[in-house]
C-alpha cells in the first residue's frame, strides 16, 4: 500500500508545471526522493538554479499536488538545486538538439513569425502588438512576443511586467539560456529587462547602433527559451532603418503586419515599412488601422485623425498576385490607453470595448492559419 501511495505522490508531484520552463517537473528531471510514512509525503525537488524566482510557487503548487493524493494529510518539502552536469543535460533537452546559438525559428519552424512594423511612431503599434499576443493567447495559442524596438520599449509596462519603481523583472538565466518572464500567457523578452542596475530605480536608456542592435534581435531569437511556440511577434521600432533589415536577414520568411492611423501623412509613411519588408523577402499579410474614429455616447462620430488610411495603405500593398486586407479598424479608446498605462490589456480587462473587439477579430483572423507543414522536413526517426 505505502509502494503504490509513493507512487501516487510521485506521479502527482512530476505532473507540476514549472511556471518559467511550462513543462512539467517530471519531463525536466526535476523530482527527487519521495518517501511515505502513514499520512506523510516527504517529496524532494531540485530547482534549475540557485535563488530560483519561481521557487516559492514551485513548492506551493507541488505541496498542494501531493496533498491531493487521496490518503496523504501532511506534506514536507526538501528543495535542492540542481547539480552543473544536471543544468547542462537539461539544457541539452530544451534546445532538442539544436547547437548553441542556433536560431529556433528558421524558414523550417513550425512557428509562425509576425513582425509588427509601422511607417512612423506614435500610431499605438505597440498597444495593438500587446494586445493581440493577449488576444491570440487567450484563443489558446503558444504565444512569445519579442520587444525589438530597442530604442523605445514598451511592451513589459503594456504587459504590467514591472515592479512598484515601474521596471521590468531581470529574466532567469539557465546557463546560457534566458527564460522569459510570461504574463497573461505571453513569453515576453525586452531589452528594459536587462538595463536595470543594483540601487537604481529607473531604468537605462539605449543609445547603440547598427552592431548593436543586431546582435541584441539575434541573442533574443537565438538564446531566449521560448519552447514551442504556435506564434512568435515582434515589436518593431517604426520605420526602416537598422533593426528592421536586421530582422528581415534573420527572418526573412516573416510575415509582416502593417500599423498605421487613419491619417492620410501616416498611411503614406506606413507604406514604405510594407514594402521594404517585401523587399527583404517578408510577406505582408494585413493591415490595422488604430486611433480610427469613435462614437461618443450622444452618438456623435469623431475622427480626430480623419479616415480612410488603413484602407488605403491595404490597397497600396495588395496586388494581383497577394491581397492585403484591413483586417480592423481598431477606434479611439480611453479604456485602451487606460489599458496600457495600468499593464492591462483591453481585450481582458473590458473585452466589450469596441478597441477591444476589433483587436480580437483580427487576433481571430490571425488564428484562422494553422501553422503549416507544406514544404518543411518532419525529421522523422528511423
Amino acid at each position: 500500500m505505502s509502494d503504490a501511495l509513493t507512487e501516487s505522490v510521485r506521479a502527482a508531484v512530476a505532473a507540476v508545471t514549472d511556471p518559467e520552463l511550462r513543462r512539467p517537473l517530471g519531463e525536466l528531471d526535476m523530482v527527487r526522493d519521495i518517501d511515505v510514512s502513514g499520512t506523510t509525503a516527504e517529496v524532494g525537488i531540485a530547482l534549475t538554479i540557485v535563488g530560483c524566482p519561481a521557487a516559492d510557487r514551485i513548492e506551493r503548487d507541488v505541496r498542494d499536488a501531493a496533498a491531493s493524493v487521496a490518503g496523504i494529510e501532511a506534506v514536507e518539502i526538501r528543495v535542492g538545486v540542481m547539480s552543473p552536469d544536471e543544468r547542462k543535460a537539461l539544457t541539452a533537452k530544451l534546445r532538442g538538439g539544436r547547437a548553441k546559438r542556433e536560431m529556433p525559428f528558421g524558414p523550417d519552424s513550425l512557428t509562425r513569425v509576425i513582425a509588427v512594423t509601422s511607417g512612423k511612431g506614435g500610431v499605438g503599434k505597440s498597444t495593438v502588438t500587446a494586445n493581440l499576443a493577449v488576444a491570440l493567447a487567450a484563443k489558446g495559442l503558444r504565444v512569445g512576443l519579442i520587444d525589438a524596438d530597442v530604442h523605445g520599449f514598451s511592451i513589459p509596462g503594456l504587459l504590467g511586467l514591472v515592479d512598484a519603481d515601474g521596471l521590468p523583472p531581470a529574466p532567469t538565466k539557465l546557463d546560457d539560456l534566458i527564460l522569459p518572464p510570461v504574463a497573461y500567457g505571453v513569453k515576453v523578452i525586452s531589452i528594459g529587462m536587462f538595463l536595470r542596475r543594483p540601487g537604481e530605480d529607473a531604468a537605462g536608456a539605449v543609445a547603440w547602433r547598427g552592431p548593436m542592435l543586431h546582435r541584441t534581435v539575434q541573442q533574443f531569437l537565438t538564446d531566449v527559451f521560448f519552447g514551442d511556440l504556435d506564434v512568435l511577434l515582434l515589436d518593431m521600432p517604426p520605420g526602416t532603418g537598422d533593426v528592421a533589415i536586421s530582422v528581415g536577414q534573420l527572418l526573412p520568411h516573416a510575415d509582416v503586419l502593417v500599423v498605421t492611423t487613419p491619417q492620410a501623412a501616416a498611411a503614406e509613411v506606413a507604406v514604405r515599412s510594407g514594402l521594404v519588408a517585401r523587399q527583404t523577402g517578408q510577406r505582408p499579410i494585413g493591415v490595422i488601422e488604430n486611433m480610427a474614429a469613435m462614437t461618443l455616447p450622444d452618438g456623435t462620430v469623431l475622427d480626430l485623425f480623419g479616415a480612410g488610411g488603413g484602407a488605403e495603405v491595404a490597397r497600396a500593398l495588395s496586388s494581383a498576385d497577394a491581397d492585403v486586407p484591413l483586417l480592423a479598424s481598431v477606434p479611439l479608446s480611453p479604456a485602451l490607453r487606460a489599458g496600457g498605462d495600468d499593464g492591462r490589456p483591453v481585450v481582458l480587462s473590458h473585452p466589450d470595448d469596441p478597441a477591444a473587439r476589433a483587436i480580437d477579430a483580427a487576433a481571430s483572423a490571425l488564428a484562422v492559419r494553422p501553422r503549416g507543414l507544406a514544404g518543411k522536413p518532419l525529421r522523422l526517426g528511423v
